[in-house]
């Protein structure tokens, strides 16, 4: 008993490729790219905000942590 073969799937231009990209692949990296250039842009304006120091502690733990 022979098995049946599947006609071949028409084959693409000889220039092109075709594939598919889905809308999160294209959106998502555009928004990291210009919140991430806001954040840049932004920071030349920026001041120190005085406070308890709770960022600045962690921070300097993680560098801590880091350096052992």
């Amino acid at each position: 008993m022979s098995a049946h073969t599947h006609p071949r799937s028409p084959q693409p231009t000889a220039g092109g490729v075709d594939f598919k990209l889905p809308w999160w692949g294209v959106v998502l990296p555009a928004i990291a790219f210009f919140a991430l250039l806001a954040l840049v842009i932004g920071s030349g304006d920026t001041h120190a905000v005085s406070g308890d120091g709770t960022l600045t502690h962690l921070v300097d733990r993680i560098q801590q942590s880091i350096s052992r």
